[in-house]
């Protein structure tokens, strides 16, 4: 009985490693998302070519650059939510990444040792995917009555207090760790 305690026990242990599949489709996720925001910004770069040619053509310019620009910060966001996830999910599941853990050149924000570290940065960067996204499909609405700006003052409002708060819990987080 002891021996089959053992093998089930070694194989809900070993289970752990499907997990590397999870890792592997964040960080393959997370460079096509890359790749797109690339592709979109060498759009505005090849647009802006012919941005001069014409008032016309510059406002049109215009319009596409912002719409091109803010996908890029985009997806280069959401690349960076995946590729967290995924190192995160390493580090938690499989093994300690000692590359990370020796780095002295970059900041520290890939290192995740618990769930709530990887949870925490994740919703950080959420947070602000989040505001890229609102400020992609503001610049679009047009604010041609009253109710309309009311409606895009409340939703930067809200986003100011998301901020402040995150930032708050931020601070609150630094001081605990001193």
């Amino acid at each position: 009985m002891k021996t089959i305690e053992r093998v089930v026990e070694w194989l809900l242990w070993e289970s752990r490693f499907m997990i590397f599949f999870a890792v592997v489709a964040s960080i393959l996720a997370a460079f096509v998302l890359v790749l797109i925001g690339t592709y979109d910004v060498i759009v505005v770069l090849k647009d802006l070519l012919h941005a001069f040619s014409s008032e016309e053509a510059f406002e049109h310019f215009h319009s596409e650059a912002i719409t091109h620009i803010i996908s890029a910060v985009d997806a280069y966001l959401i690349s960076t939510v995946l590729l967290i996830f995924g190192l995160g999910l390493y580090e938690l599941f499989i093994s300690r990444i000692d590359y990370i853990e020796q780095e002295t050149r970059s900041s520290r924000i890939l290192v995740v040792h618990t769930l709530d570290q990887l949870k925490e940065k994740l919703a950080k960067v959420i947070v602000m995917v989040l505001i890229v996204t609102f400020f992609k499909h503001a610049v679009d609405l047009s604010y041609g009555d009253v109710k309309n700006l009311l409606f895009l003052s409340l939703g930067i409002l809200l986003i100011a207090i998301s901020v402040y708060f995150m930032s708050k819990g931020h601070g609150e987080t630094n001081k605990e760790s001193h």
